[in-house]
């Protein structure tokens, strides 16, 4: 896979999409903060397609991202209270959001281990955690990425936050988002470009046989 190719499939994580609002209504977080439903309504509904997105992207699994982002919500409305700042509301809402992520892959992990008797804190296979078999080049190489590497690619390259944003909403420094966002792509990159090879011979199996010799 060429160069120019890799960057087409990694410009497809844009596709589906793109942030609902840049900004939150300052006031209806105010609102939603005192109590107002209506208000928490409304930001959760405007915020619905852009946490969804965040929530697949880490975890790769819809039902799970589903759960995530309801606990998430209930996080959000019971903690709003004590936000300080109403300007924050998007980047804290998605930290708790990662937070009920990681929460949840957790309990994969561990209702896996139940199930097939494997450590939990091994990685399980792919086919056993998903219905669907065939993915693309895309889907694999993310799937490759740790959680911490999925939510600083979606966060940035999906959403459109700047790094300095993606690493408030993750708690980390700006420059440790920056260092893992660029090891998160250069891994992606290296992964699509390792499924875009022809499959090598296996061991052993002589290329180019000679022909037998006719018996005397």
């Amino acid at each position: 896979m060429t160069a120019p190719e890799t960057g087409d499939r990694l410009s497809a994580i844009h596709a589906g999409g793109g942030p609902d609002r840049k900004d939150m209504d300052n006031d209806v977080v105010v609102r939603a903060q005192g109590g107002d439903q209506a208000a928490f309504a409304q930001l959760a509904t405007e915020g619905a397609r852009r946490m969804n997105a965040l929530a697949v992207g880490i975890l790769r699994d819809r039902d799970l991202a589903e759960d995530a982002v309801q606990q998430a919500l209930l996080s959000i409305w019971k903690d709003l209270p004590q936000l300080r700042d109403p300007a924050r509301y998007q980047s804290w809402s998605y930290k708790l959001l990662v937070r009920a992520c990681y929460a949840e892959s957790r309990k994969r992990k561990r209702r896996m281990a139940e199930v097939f008797g494997v450590n939990a804190r091994e990685p399980v296979a792919r086919d056993d955690i998903h219905s669907v078999a065939d993915r693309d080049q895309l889907d694999r190489g993310f799937e490759r990425l740790s959680l911490d590497h999925r939510a600083i690619v979606v966060m940035h390259h999906y959403l459109d936050m700047p790094l300095e944003a993606v690493a408030t909403a993750m708690g980390i420094p700006a420059g440790t988002a920056r260092s893992r966002f660029h090891r998160a792509m250069a891994s992606l990159r290296a992964a699509l470009e390792a499924d875009g090879r022809p499959p090598s011979p296996p061991t052993g199996t002589a290329t180019n046989p000679e022909p037998r010799g006719a018996e005397g």
